[in-house]
C-alpha cells in the first residue's frame, strides 16, 4: 500500500473511490471505527462508500485499500459486496456518532481543558506496520466563545479522549462491549467464550458479529454448534457467512443441516463460492476428500522462487498450508493440470531468488488421493513428517491439499472443543 499515511476522517469524507483500472466506483460518505478499551489500539474498520450508480451506501473494507492519495483512493481490486450499509454492534461511524459529540481530555499538554467537555470536530486515522488504520489523534474544540467569534481547535492524542465506547459516546452495551473485546483475541478462545454466555446474549452476539469474525469462530466450533448457530441467521445472512468460511469447513456445517435448507444455501451462495462446496460435499465423510481445501498454494513451473515465498506470505493463509507449495501444469484453479510435485517452504527458503521452481520441486513425494481413507493420510504425515499433503484423483489432477489440523479435528472425539486442550485426569486412589 502507498500513499498518504495519516488522513482526518473529514478529509475523506466525499474522496472518490477507484477500481485498480481507474474506473470511479462511487464516493466516501464514512469512515466505520471501532472503539477499544484503554491499553488497546481503536481501529478504522472500513468506509461507508455511495456509488456511483445507484446512490446505494455499501461497507468497504480498509484492508481494500491499495492506496489514499490526496484527491482519491484506489482499490486492490474492483470487486466489491453490493449489499446495502448497517452498523453492527461495536461499529461507530465518524461523522454520524463521533463528530460534534462532547468528550474529556485528561492531555497533559492542555491543563486549561481538564474537567470541560469538549467537542470532537475530526479524527486522524494512521496507517501501521500491519496495514491497519488506527485511532491517533482528535481535533477538538474548546469552549465555544460568544459574539460568532471561532472556537480555537486543539489536537489531542486519542490516548487522552475520555467517554467514548464501543457504543458510543456516553453509552454503554454489554454486547458491543463484548465484540470489540474479541478483536486481539484467538477465533477458537472467541468460540468458547461466546458458548459461556446465556443463549439470549450468544445469539444477540452471533447476529452482530461481522461475516468474516463470525466465519472464523464457527469454524473452531463443533459441527453440532455450527449448525445450531447458524439457525439463530436469517437465510440470506446464513449464506453470506458461508461465502467467508473455508470451502471445507462450510461443507462440513452444510453436512449437519436438512438437506433442504442445505440445498437453499447453496444455491444462494455465490457460484464461485459454492462450487468448489458442492464437490467437497460429493465425498464421503469419512475420506481425505472431504477434509481436503480446494485452495491450497498451487502455482506453475516458471514461477520463480521470490513470487512463491511471496504468496507463502499471505497472512491469511494457515501455517500449515503455507508449509507447501505445490506445481502443476496449467489451470492452477482446482482441479487442475497434471500435477508436477511440491516444494516445501523451508527449501525456497535456501535457493536463490530468482530461480524457477520448476527446477527445485520435489517430484517424488507420494500424493494422498481423494477417497483414501483417514488412516492413511495419517500414516502418510506420520511418514514423511509433513503437516500438508497434495490430493489427487485418479488422472493425476491436484484436487487440493489436507492439513495435519482438519485431520486432527476429525479423529479427535466429537466434543473435544468443549473439552478444551487440556483433559482433567481423575486421580486413583488406592483403597
Amino acid at each position: 500500500m502507498s500513499g498518504i499515511s495519516r488522513v482526518y476522517a473529514g478529509r475523506l469524507s466525499g474522496m472518490v473511490v477507484r477500481g485498480p483500472d481507474t474506473d470511479v466506483i462511487g464516493r466516501v460518505r464514512d469512515v466505520v471505527v471501532q472503539i477499544r478499551p484503554a491499553g488497546h489500539d481503536s481501529r478504522a474498520l472500513g468506509l461507508v462508500v455511495e456509488l456511483v450508480n445507484n446512490k446505494r451506501r455499501i461497507f468497504l473494507p480498509m484492508l481494500r485499500i491499495a492506496a489514499i492519495e490526496p484527491r482519491e483512493i484506489t482499490l486492490i481490486s474492483g470487486s466489491v459486496s453490493l449489499r446495502a450499509f448497517r452498523t453492527r454492534a461495536g461499529e461507530l461511524t465518524v461523522m454520524n456518532d463521533l463528530i460534534g459529540s462532547k468528550v474529556q481530555t485528561d492531555d497533559p499538554d492542555f491543563d486549561h481543558l481538564h474537567g470541560r467537555p469538549v467537542e470532537i470536530a475530526d479524527i486522524e486515522l494512521e496507517r501501521t506496520r500491519s496495514r491497519d488504520w488506527v485511532l491517533s489523534r482528535v481535533a477538538v474544540f474548546g469552549q465555544r466563545p460568544k459574539f460568532g467569534r471561532r472556537p480555537v481547535l486543539h489536537t489531542v492524542p486519542w490516548s487522552h479522549i475520555h467517554g467514548v465506547t464501543a457504543a458510543g459516546v456516553g453509552e454503554s452495551d454489554r454486547t458491543a462491549e463484548l465484540i470489540a473485546g474479541f478483536e486481539d483475541m484467538r477465533p477458537a478462545d472467541v468460540a468458547k467464550m461466546l458458548y459461556g454466555l446465556p443463549t439470549q446474549q450468544r445469539n444477540e452476539v452471533t447476529v452482530e458479529l461481522d461475516d468474516e469474525k463470525l466465519a472464523d469462530i464457527l469454524q473452531e466450533l463443533s459441527e453440532e454448534r455450527q449448525a445450531e448457530l447458524i439457525e439463530t441467521l436469517d437465510i440470506e445472512r446464513a449464506a453470506d457467512v458461508l461465502e467467508e468460511m473455508d470451502p471445507d469447513d462450510a461443507a462440513d456445517l452444510l453436512g449437519e443441516l436438512p438437506e433442504a435448507k442445505a440445498d437453499v444455501l447453496l444455491e444462494l451462495m455465490d457460484p464461485e463460492e459454492s462450487a468448489p462446496v458442492r464437490r467437497l460435499m460429493s465425498f464421503s465423510p469419512d475420506t481425505v476428500g472431504a477434509l481436503m481445501t480446494p485452495e491450497p498454494l498451487i502455482i506453475d513451473p516458471q514461477t520463480t522462487v521470490a513470487e512463491a515465498l511471496a504468496m507463502a506470505r499471505n497472512p491469511d493463509l494457515p501455517t500449515s498450508l503455507a508449509s507447501l507449495i505445490f506445481v502443476v501444469r496449467p489451470p492452477t484453479a482446482t482441479p487442475t493440470g497434471k500435477y508436477l510435485g511440491c516444494v516445501h517452504l523451508q527449501k525456497l527458503l535456501r535457493e536463490p531468488p530468482s530461480s524457477l521452481v520448476g527446477g527445485i520441486l520435489d517430484p517424488d513425494l507420494p500424493p494422498l488421493y481423494a477417497d483414501d481413507d483417514q488412516e492413511t493420510a495419517a500414516r502418510f504425515f506420520a511418514t514423511y513428517n509433513l503437516v500438508c499433503g497434495p490430493v489427487l484423483d485418479g488422472n493425476g489432477h491436484l484436487l487440493g491439499a489436507v492439513a495435519v489440523d482438519d485431520l486432527l479435528d476429525h479423529l479427535l472425539p466429537e466434543n473435544w472443543r468443549e473439552t478444551g486442550v487440556r483433559t482433567v485426569k481423575k486421580e486413583v486412589k488406592n483403597g
